[in-house]
C-alpha cells in the first residue's frame, strides 16, 4: 500500500508541474486546461478553473464561457474518434445494457443525453457519453451546444461557489458526488426538468396572449 505522504507528495509536485505550464498562458490557461482534458489527458480542470476564478472573481463569466469553449474543443476531439470508429471501444468500456440505455436515451433526448452529464463533475465518465452520441450519429451542431451548455453551467455554477466558500469547495464537491453520486443526478434531472417545464408554460402563455391580441386586432378590422 502506497504510503499517504508519497501520495500527497506527487499531487503537490504535479500540481506545481501543471501551474508552471499554465502561468505563461495566462487567462487563455483555462481554455487550454479544458481542451487537453476533454481531447486527452484527465486533468484537475476544477482545481484549475475554480483557482483563476477565485483569484479575478471580476471575470467569472469570462473564465466560464474560456473553460467551456475549451471542454468543447476538446470533446469535438473524442467525438472524432467516435465518429470514425468509436462503437467497439465504447462497447469495451460499458456493459450491453448500459450501452443501449445509453443509446436509447439519444434516440429520444439526444441534446439532454449529453448536456447533463456535461453538467457533472467526476466521476462522471463523460468522455463515453461523448464516444456514444458519435457512435448514435448526433448532429454535430446539436452536440456542440449540449457540451456548451452543459459545461458552460457547470463551471459558472463551480465559480460562484469558489467565491462564496473559496477554492476547498471542489474537494468537497468531488466527495460529495462520489458518495451521493445517484442522488446529484436525480436532483439536476429534476431541477432541470422543472425549468424546462416552466418555459413550457411560459411559452404557451406568451402564445396564448399573442392569439387573443391577434383575433381583437382582426375583429377591429372587421368592424
Amino acid at each position: 500500500m502506497i504510503p499517504l505522504k508519497s501520495i500527497q507528495k506527487f499531487v503537490a509536485r504535479y500540481t506545481h508541474w501543471l501551474w508552471g505550464i499554465l502561468a505563461p498562458l495566462g487567462v487563455w490557461g483555462v481554455f487550454v486546461v479544458t481542451a487537453l482534458d476533454g481531447a486527452f489527458l484527465g486533468l484537475p480542470v476544477d482545481a484549475v478553473v475554480a483557482s483563476y476564478i477565485y483569484h479575478d472573481p471580476a471575470h467569472l463569466m469570462f473564465y466560464s464561457v474560456m473553460a467551456a469553449a475549451g471542454a468543447a474543443v476538446g470533446s469535438s476531439v473524442m467525438y472524432l474518434i467516435g465518429y470514425l470508429g468509436g462503437e467497439a471501444l465504447v462497447r469495451k468500456r460499458m456493459s450491453p445494457e448500459r450501452y443501449q440505455k445509453i443509446h436509447d436515451s439519444f434516440d429520444k433526448h439526444e441534446f439532454w443525453a449529453v448536456m447533463l452529464p456535461a453538467m457533472l463533475p467526476p466521476p462522471t465518465p463523460f468522455k463515453l457519453f461523448v464516444l456514444a452520441a458519435a457512435v448514435a450519429e448526433m448532429r454535430y451542431v446539436s452536440f456542440l451546444g449540449a457540451v456548451l451548455a452543459g459545461k458552460f453551467a457547470r463551471f459558472l455554477i463551480l465559480g460562484f461557489l469558489t467565491i462564496k466558500f473559496g477554492p476547498q469547495v471542489v474537494q468537497f464537491m468531488s466527495a460529495m458526488v462520489k458518495q451521493h453520486y445517484i442522488a446529484v443526478l436525480i436532483a439536476i434531472v429534476v431541477g432541470v426538468g422543472l425549468w424546462f417545464f416552466m418555459r413550457q408554460r411560459a411559452r404557451a402563455a406568451e402564445n396564448k396572449r399573442a392569439g387573443k391580441t391577434l383575433g381583437g386586432s382582426a375583429a377591429d378590422v372587421v368592424r
